[in-house]
């Protein structure tokens, strides 16, 4: 980089346009995954806005308006072609199908622990969520823990133990969120990052699509079925399922293209956050010592792991400096 001092006066760099470039990238990539997080964080107040749906119903609706919606964004992107590369690719589709049936499972366990009054229970699987990533990481990568890692997940160990203690059983919504949510993520990181966000969730959506069909079939034959039975504001309460399933997902394919890794992991606790305050303060759910005592480990865990990956990331990019500083000292001047 060339200076250009004036007489008198100290040499001060100039800022380059490529420092303000990525200045704006930050701040614009964090105002996206906040939107993305902060959608996921509220999600239990426009569940509780659909009553009297179930579960079931809500989900099935979720799918069939998402494939709407995406399909109206691959149009208006003119991504057929990006689309059509992924149908293309058996190995793609197989691995894309697997992970619409894990996350079709996580929302209905989601969607579950909201309606039925857990959505402590439910915010717990999300803090949990990182912990049973590091683990998959080990039984499925052959990932290898430094001793940092293995404290958190001991003291994550320990946490359950004692939310079980409180629950007087282990908290199955929180461990099948986690793990559903865990299992999916493994399964998008098979399909690797030549499938873009949109094409893959339009793809998962798709393939849940007949399922979703027969499941509103069967509701609606039994009289369970509420989207045409209670009028045209909660019909388009459940439509705008659509657009919260696959916004805050195009929002977070921004915010990972512009942030860096610390980050991304930082912000990921956002919606748990959200949820647990809501459930909390909103729904009034109860809270006794023995919870706090679990709730209060799994922070730690959580702590130690957020620490451990900025001290990783640092690490990494040191060297990197160190060569664009040698390089910058061998460039010609301008």
């Amino acid at each position: 980089m060339a200076f250009s001092p004036a007489p008198d006066h100290p040499a001060v760099p100039a800022r380059s346009a490529g420092a303000v470039d990525a200045g704006s990238e930050r701040r614009s990539g964090l105002l996206l995954g906040l939107g993305a997080y902060g959608m996921w964080g509220l999600l239990p107040l426009y569940f509780a806005l659909l009553a009297p749906a179930g579960p079931v119903e809500i989900v099935a609706v979720r799918v069939l308006w998402s494939v709407v919606f995406c399909v109206l964004l691959i149009a208006a992107g003119r991504q057929w072609r990006a689309l059509g590369a992924v149908l293309r690719n058996r190995a793609a589709m197989l691995k894309l199908s697997l992970a619409a049936l894990l996350i079709a499972g996580n929302w209905l366990a989601f969607t579950f622990a909201v309606l039925a009054g857990h959505a402590l229970e439910a915010s717990l699987g999300y803090f949990i969520n990182p912990l049973i990533v590091v683990l998959l990481g080990v039984v499925f990568l052959k990932e290898r823990l430094n001793r940092v890692q293995w404290t958190a997940m001991g003291i994550g160990l320990a946490a359950v133990l004692v939310l079980t203690f409180a629950y007087g059983a282990p908290p199955w919504i929180a461990l099948i969120l986690a793990g559903t949510f865990g299992l999916y993520g493994l399964v998008k990181k098979k399909v690797g990052t030549n499938v873009g966000a949109l094409a893959g969730l339009t793809v998962e959506t798709a393939a849940l699509a007949p399922l979703a069909a027969v499941a509103m079939v069967w509701l609606g034959a039994t009289g369970a079925a509420t989207a045409a039975t209670h009028g045209p504001a909660h019909f388009w309460l459940l439509a705008a399922g659509g657009v919260i399933t696959a916004l805050p997902l195009i929002l977070f394919s921004g915010a990972a293209r512009r942030l860096p890794l610390s980050v991304v992991g930082m912000l990921q606790y956002v919606a748990p956050v959200m949820q647990f305050l809501l459930a909390l303060l909103v729904f009034h759910e109860e809270m006794p010592a023995e919870r706090w005592a679990g709730f209060g480990l799994i922070w730690v865990a959580l702590l130690l792991l957020s620490a451990d990956m900025v001290r990783g990331v640092r690490a990494s990019a040191r060297p990197r400096r160190r060569r664009d500083s040698v390089t910058a000292g061998h460039a010609p001047s301008a």
